[in-house]
This record gives C-alpha cells, sequence and structure tokens, in this order.
C-alpha cells in the first residue's frame, strides 16, 4: 500500500528562506510560548510540537487528524538529527534533503499532512532516532497549538557573581577576595596598573577554581602569570560557567603598598 504524501508548507512570494529549516531566536521563541498558551486545546487531536534531545523525540509515535502539522525543534546538545520520511515518500519529506544533518539550536522544520496514513521517519545518521505520525480521517484543526515550544537543554546563561568583597589597600602578599557564585566554573583575574600618565596598563593574570555558594581567592598575591609591585591597580574579574558561558567582568581597584 502506498500512502499519500505529506504536505510541506511552500514559502511566502519573495521569502528564499528554507521550508524544511527555520531557525527560531530567543526572542521569537517567548513569543510563540505565550501565543500557545493563550490558545484554546483542540477536542481531539491537534498540530503537535516535538523535540530532540539525547537522540530521543519528546513524542516518537505522533497522532494528529487530517490536515494538521507536526513541528519538529532542535533543543540541543546534540542537533545532528534529521526528520527523513521513509519509503516511498523518503525523497519528498526531510529535513536536510540532499545533505546530512547540521542545526542550531532552535531550528525548527514543519509538515502538514493532508490525508490519513502512517507516516514513518527516522534520521539519516542514527536509525534509532525514528517514529511515526498517525494521522486519522478526522478533519483537524490546522490553526490550534496546545504545545508549548519546546525550551532548549542548552545552557547560554552565564553564571552570576555577587557579594564581591575586597579589600582597598594591602600588602605584596594579597588580601582575600570573597563572592558567591551560582554555578561552578572559574573566576579569571586580570591585573591593569596604573602608571605615570594615570593609564592602567596590563599587569598580569590569574585564574581561580570557582564553586557554587561562596568563594574565596587571594588577589595581589604573586602568582606565575602576575609580579606585584607597589602601586594601584585595576582589577577585572570574569566568573565562566562549565559551559564557557562568561559574565560581563566587575572592576575592582586597590593598592599595594
Amino acid at each position: 500500500m502506498v500512502l499519500p504524501l505529506p504536505r510541506v508548507q511552500p514559502p511566502a512570494p519573495g521569502d528564499e528562506r528554507l521550508v524544511h529549516r527555520r531557525l527560531i531566536g530567543p526572542a521569537a521563541l517567548a513569543l510563540l510560548l505565550t501565543a500557545a498558551l493563550l490558545l484554546p486545546a483542540a477536542a481531539g487531536a491537534a498540530n503537535r510540537r516535538v523535540s530532540i534531545s539525547d537522540y530521543r523525540w519528546s513524542i516518537p509515535d505522533v497522532e494528529i487528524d487530517r490536515g494538521e502539522h507536526v513541528t519538529w525543534y532542535w533543543t540541543g546538545p546534540d542537533t545532528m538529527h534529521s526528520i527523513t520520511g521513509q519509503p516511498p515518500n523518503a525523497t519528498q519529506w526531510d529535513s536536510d534533503p540532499g545533505s546530512l544533518p547540521s542545526h542550531n539550536v532552535g531550528d525548527s522544520y514543519q509538515v502538514s499532512f493532508d490525508d490519513p496514513g502512517v507516516y514513518e521517519f527516522q534520521c539519516k545518521i542514527h536509525s534509532l532516532v525514528r517514529g511515526t505520525v498517525t494521522v486519522s480521517g478526522t478533519p483537524g484543526d490546522p490553526v490550534s497549538e496546545p504545545d508549548p515550544v519546546p525550551k532548549s537543554n542548552v545552557d547560554l546563561k552565564p553564571p552570576k557573581m555577587r557579594r564581591i568583597a575586597l579589600p582597598r589597600k594591602f600588602g605584596p602578599r594579597g588580601a582575600p577576595l570573597t563572592y558567591s557564585m551560582n554555578e561552578r566554573g572559574k573566576l579569571d583575574v586580570e591585573y591593569y596598573r596604573y602608571g605615570r600618565g594615570g593609564r592602567p596598563r596590563f599587569a598580569g593574570y590569574a585564574t581561580y577554581k570557582a564553586h557554587v555558594g561562596f568563594n574565596n581567592a587571594r588577589i595581589g598575591k604573586r602568582k606565575p602569570h602576575f609580579k606585584p609591585r607597589p602601586g594601584r591597580y585595576l582589577v577585572e574579574l570574569r566568573v565562566s560557567d562549565q559551559q564557557h558561558n562568561t559574565a560581563k567582568a566587575k572592576k575592582r581597584r586597590f593598592r599595594i603598598w
């Protein structure tokens, strides 16, 4: 039995973007999520939103009514997956036609289904990443969106550095810098020493491990890449988490006698 092919929505006139793959930024995701929450859910099946994460679809076997659509989202951290229809509709239904999948977090792919049937799909690279779309003969609601837009599983937020305390004057052995941090990571310290002209010049750097909660790092102490000298200093403090998200630098001034 040969199943009828699903319909991929065509682009608007003059729109050169790919129909199969769309990149949705954080602002657009937030707007879609708000719209989804305001729309009432349909009584039966409805358009579905499905995410891929850790080599699994959030809904591997989707059920919708005739005329409705399914939108798949790449939420990470793994994004090397395709939605490729299996025979007989493999070439017409493919998120990555003619190429191997390479997506950004937030990309999406939408297919509308006009005819009843069972449609199978799987990833070109990972055969275990597969699923089905079952379309009933009941006329559906093509504007219903009961599912929220899936959230990204990739940490893109920098850590927060708070409650910073550092003495304004101390000797060449340094002084304790105390601060709190909401994630594990590291603290990068850059030293700038004020010269005769009043301009700060780079004088070295140091790196410290950081954990959740209160931390203590000795600032102004001799390190492999910093040699303290008497004078006025500007120090820039940057914290990063284990996903390499870096917060905006905090600046402090002090004097070494």
